[in-house]
C-alpha cells in the first residue's frame, strides 16, 4: 500500500466543518468512491478521515467529513494533505495516467538522446509542463506536438525537444575569461 497525496486541504467553506480541496486530479465522484483518506498535518501527524460527501463549486471541490461539523475543526485541517491508498483509486481510463504515477519516468528525445527524469509536473491555466532532471533542467510542455508517446511499462516518456528548450548550463560564481563575474 501506498499513500499517494490528491490534494492540500484549503479553506474552511462555510461554518460546518465543510473544507475546499486545492488542486486535485479526481472529482468529487471519483473522491466519494475511495471515501477512506488519510490527513497529514504539516508537522507529520496523521489522521484518518472518511468521506461523507462531495461537490464540485467554482472550478473546485468542497468535501465534508466524519466528525468534522464546525469551522474550528475544519481550520485545524487546513494546509494538510488529502492522501489515499493507491490501490483505492479508480481505473483513469485507456490511454490516460495520474501525474504521481508519471514522475521518475526516463525522458528521451525523439533522437535518441535520454534527457533524464521526469521530476514534476506543473499545472498551469493553459496545460501542464513536464519538469525533466538530468544533466540540465529542461521544460516541455505536455501537449501532442512535444510529448509524442507515454509507454508505461518501460516507465519512459518519448518527447521533442526543439532548439533553445535545452539552455545552455546555468552560470556559475567564477569569473569569465576577462576576469568579470557572470
Amino acid at each position: 500500500m501506498a499513500l499517494i497525496p490528491l490534494a492540500q486541504i484549503a479553506r474552511p467553506h462555510g461554518l460546518k466543518g465543510e473544507v475546499t480541496l486545492g488542486g486535485t486530479p479526481l472529482d468529487a465522484r471519483a473522491l466519494c468512491a475511495i471515501r477512506r483518506f488519510t490527513w497529514r498535518g504539516r508537522d507529520g501527524s496523521e489522521r484518518s478521515l472518511t468521506l461523507l460527501g462531495a461537490r464540485g463549486a467554482a472550478g473546485r471541490v468542497i468535501v465534508r467529513f466524519e466528525g468534522v461539523t464546525a469551522l474550528e475543526e475544519a481550520t485545524r485541517l487546513r494546509g494538510g494533505w488529502l492522501l489515499a491508498d493507491d490501490a483505492r483509486l479508480p481505473d483513469p481510463g485507456p490511454g490516460v495516467a495520474y501525474r504521481f504515477q508519471l514522475i521518475g519516468f526516463e525522458v528521451v528525445s525523439d533522437e535518441g538522446r535520454v534527457l533524464g527524469q521526469l521530476a514534476e509536473i506543473w499545472g498551469t491555466g493553459a496545460h501542464d509542463v513536464l519538469v525533466v532532471r538530468g544533466a540540465q533542467e529542461i521544460l516541455i510542455p505536455s501537449v501532442p506536438e512535444f510529448v509524442k508517446s507515454v509507454d508505461m511499462s518501460a516507465r519512459r516518456i518519448l518527447v521533442k525537444v526543439l532548439p533553445g528548450m535545452e539552455s545552455a548550463t546555468p552560470p556559475t560564481d567564477a569569473a569569465t575569461e576577462d576576469g568579470r563575474t557572470p
